[in-house]
């Protein structure tokens, strides 16, 4: 009888260290992916919203690839909340790869005054910081994070 819960208690170490060693190859350190808005395009909205189509490139500096089946973003301009947009579509970004996405996102009427207030008390809309954040869903472990920050330059013949 001793023998044998020698045997299972010997054999349950065992499983539990190799359940172990996957887990921790899941946990591995990545390094976050970077995110570029590349282009912003107009789409039809209805009544008081304006409709965008944000591209972004999306960079995998990592050794796995991503895969991901769903994307939220949330973009801020000068402080304030400005847009938000999801998308169930689904792709896959290789390792040390690359893609194109594109999200639809949404600006409410309250978001847009919101910003032209603002925007109003500046004396110049050159260097208006913004923030994007958003994550591409790949299940409980895959989700994978971003954020981009930078300036928004406007062209000197689109305000005033």
């Amino acid at each position: 009888m001793t023998a044998r819960l020698y045997r299972y208690t010997r054999l349950l170490l065992i499983v539990l260290l190799a359940c172990a060693q996957a887990a921790c190859a899941l946990f591995q350190p990545r390094d976050p992916v970077t995110v570029s808005v590349i282009g912003i395009e107009p789409l039809p909205g209805q009544e008081l919203e304006l409709r965008m189509a944000v591209k972004m490139r999306v960079q995998n500096p990592n050794e796995a690839p991503i895969d991901y089946d769903g994307i939220a973003l949330n973009l801020e301009v000068n402080g304030q909340p400005l847009a938000a947009g999801v998308s169930d579509q689904q792709g896959h970004i290789g390792r040390y790869g690359e893609a194109v996405v594109v999200v639809p996102v949404s600006i409410t009427a309250f978001a847009f005054l919101r910003q032209a207030y603002g925007l109003g008390q500046l004396d110049s809309l050159q260097g208006l910081p913004y923030k994007l954040r958003g994550k591409l869903a790949g299940g409980a472990l895959g989700t994978v994070r971003f954020t981009d920050e930078g300036q928004l330059d406007l062209p000197k013949g689109a305000y005033r």
